[in-house]
């Protein structure tokens, strides 16, 4: 990004674990005016450039991931976000209060009614190390086992409880956009028309190749 380019308008993902956030995202990258760049605080994401930059400060992240962000040179941007899962804040207790007072910044807040499914979809992937399907689709075969103790579940309810009512409490009605994962699963046209509308870009049709 040069000095003569107009900063993009900032957004961000938030939500719990397997909550299709990366099915969002990858329907959100079609459109010509519109990047999200994956998981800022994930050392993994091979959208950045190299796991040092989770050594800065967090207004260093945040103006990597806003302002000195990687671009891509066939898209002319001019809504530029990322996404952050709930357990990526615990590692890094200061930077939702950072990213809270970061100027005219959009949250998309996704969440799932099955908080139980999300924790069993994030502990099935975590132990197989697959963490995507290639589909949007239901899938009818029943899913993997895993053992939950009550304790755990307990735990986690407690941890999106109180994620989904802090993040309502962060940002402005006018800045917020709260999602479902289920209405983003069997209705995306519709999910995503509302998330045109918040970001204030024209509308764009969903199609079928995204990654869930």
């Amino acid at each position: 990004m040069t000095h003569n380019e107009p900063t993009p308008e900032p957004f961000v993902i938030l939500a719990m674990p397997r909550t299709g956030t990366h099915y969002l995202e990858e329907l959100l990258n079609e459109h010509p005016t519109v990047l999200s760049n994956g998981e800022l605080l994930n050392e993994y994401d091979p959208n950045w450039p190299s796991t040092d930059r989770l050594l800065g400060t967090d207004r260093e992240l945040l103006e990597l991931a806003y302002v000195r962000c990687p671009m891509r040179d066939y898209k002319n941007v001019t809504h530029l976000g990322c996404k952050i899962n709930e357990p990526q804040f615990r590692e890094r207790p200061a930077f939702f209060a950072e990213l809270a007072r970061w100027p005219a910044l959009k949250v998309i807040l996704v969440v799932r009614r099955n908080v139980l499914e999300s924790l069993r979809s994030f502990v099935q992937a975590r132990e197989s190390g697959q963490w995507l399907k290639f589909s949007s689709d239901n899938d009818t075969a029943r899913p993997p086992s895993v053992r939950l103790s009550i304790a755990d579940c307990e735990a986690y309810f407690k941890a999106a409880d109180d994620f989904h009512a802090r993040v309502m409490d962060s940002f402005t009605s006018t800045n917020l956009l709260v999602m479902e994962y289920e209405s983003l699963l069997h209705e995306p046209a519709q999910c995503l028309g509302a998330v045109w509308d918040f970001l204030g870009v024209p509308a764009l049709e969903p199609s079928d190749n995204a990654i869930l």
